[in-house]
């Protein structure tokens, strides 16, 4: 976009009297993305990775993504940490050895519950993990209500052939079963995946695709598919390069406060809550307005990378 038109932009969303409209094409929620250099490698070589919270897609313009719930998840499916560790100003910064052949998991898995309850005639309020909420909530509580939330943010990368140990369901939260491997993308072919949400599938899911780059483009060009009654769909990526995909599982009173599209109540933009993302406070508590109900939610983001054919 030229400096003219990016004026243009400025002045279409904004009225005679100076107040900013709410474009549709330009409203994002802040996501939480992880991005690696590359996906695809080969032989015993280092992959470095960037981690944000941002407005535009794998652009590093809001805020860093803490490091220290992200697990590195090998072949084998043994555990790695991340190395050389860096958290600036918008954006937080790793490494990781591919030192077996394979396909490798990043991300981070995390479990939040915000909670209400009635103590003494005042109202309680609580968010954190499922270990402190039994250390810090009464047991018997009374008038409680709860909102659990399970979320992933990963991105993968393979070393020579892919392989598909990393994808073995845990059956907690969304979770992403590739029938097409997603280091095995190519723009302009059809792609076929499937989601579970606790270990069954996950039918009639909106699953959103935001290409990167936004800020060289008129539009974002987000698109959305839906899965089928097996929890399987299919997805053809319009040019090469990278894409975050987003899908998010409600029931109950869940809400949309958390920030968007996304986030529920663990964290903006698909991003974990708690040590993913630093959450607002495990055990954080005092007078305040009661739940509206019990809820559940699971939200699954990705950093995929489509190839040119």
């Amino acid at each position: 976009m030229t400096f003219k038109k990016r004026l243009l932009a400025v002045a279409a969303s904004m009225t005679l009297g100076g107040f900013v409209l709410a474009l549709p094409f330009a409203a994002q929620a802040h996501r939480g993305w992880i991005a690696p250099t590359a996906t695809v490698l080969s032989g015993d070589i280092w992959v470095s990775f960037d981690a944000a919270i941002s407005n535009e897609l794998f652009y590093a313009d809001h805020n860093p993504m803490r490091l220290d719930g992200v697990v590195v998840t090998a072949p084998d499916g043994s555990v790695d940490k991340i190395q050389n560790a860096l958290t600036a100003k918008y954006r937080s910064t790793f490494d990781v050895q591919l030192t077996k052949p394979g396909t490798y998991k990043i991300g981070t898995a995390s479990a939040n519950i915000m909670a209400s309850w009635t103590e003494n005639g005042a109202v309680k309020r609580f968010r954190g993990t499922p270990e402190d909420f039994a250390k810090q909530v009464p047991a018997g509580a009374a008038d409680l209500k709860t909102i659990k939330s399970f979320n992933r943010n990963e991105t993968f990368v393979t070393r020579d052939a892919p392989t598909t140990t990393v994808f073995k369901p845990t059956g907690k939260g969304l979770e992403l079963i590739p029938v097409t491997h997603p280091n095995d993308l190519v723009s302009g072919e059809a792609a076929t995946f499937k989601f579970l949400l606790d270990g069954k599938p996950a039918a009639d899911l909106e699953v959103t695709f935001a290409p990167g780059s936004a800020r060289y483009r008129a539009t974002p060009d987000d698109f959305k598919v839906k899965t089928g009654e097996d929890g399987s769909f299919k997805v053809t990526f319009p040019e090469a390069g990278l894409y975050w995909m987003n899908a998010v599982a409600r029931s109950g009173e869940t809400g949309r406060r958390a920030g968007g599209e996304g986030g529920g109540p663990g964290g903006p933009g698909g991003a974990p809550g708690g040590p993913g993302m630093g959450d607002p406070g495990a055990g954080q508590q005092g007078p305040a307005t009661p739940l509206a109900g019990d809820g559940t939610s699971a939200s699954y983001t990705a950093t995929l990378e489509a190839l040119r054919p």
